[in-house]
């Protein structure tokens, strides 16, 4: 399978300790199987940020997931246990580690976000939290969060 990563300065190497804590899934590399919103993504940055968008692909061969080789995670949609685990992620108060090598799911946006908030304050139940972000239009992510899972990606372009 090809994976894309949406940045705004190219690399040849990843660091994860480049990256960035307190992400959906964790302090990891975080790739889509769909180029626009890597795009989209690299866009907003080079937006934000300055430089030029740039979409990096990389070959994954999703077969290792069925192995015991890694420690692999995925949420087909969004349930109570996918927003849990969002909101133990981002939360800087929560302290939260997990040992998974790769996570795979939904990716929370701006409006996940708030919803979150809601929850944190109590104003949301994790069910209710979990029926409203069905309706959300979600796109799709792969976390590699371990040095061995980076090297089953292999730079394509």
């Amino acid at each position: 399978m090809i994976l894309y990563h949406g940045t705004n300065a190219d690399f040849d190497k990843i660091n994860l300790n480049k990256t960035r804590p307190y992400k959906d899934f964790g302090k990891g590399f975080y790739l889509t199987d769909i180029r626009q919103q890597a795009f989209d993504l690299a866009k907003k940055r080079s937006d934000i940020w300055g430089g030029t968008p740039v979409v990096q692909e990389y070959q994954f061969d999703e077969k290792i997931l069925t192995t015991d080789e890694l420690k692999f995670l995925r949420f087909d949609k969004p349930t109570a246990m996918w927003a849990d685990f969002i909101f133990k992620n981002r939360s800087r108060s929560e302290n939260f580690l997990h040992d998974y090598d790769i996570v795979q799911g939904p990716i929370a946006d701006d409006g996940v976000a708030y919803l979150l908030n809601l929850y944190e304050d109590g104003l949301r139940t994790l069910e209710e939290l979990a029926k409203e972000l069905e309706y959300k239009k979600l796109n799709n992510q792969y976390c590699f969060l371990t040095e061995r899972a980076l090297l089953q990606l292999r730079r394509i372009r």
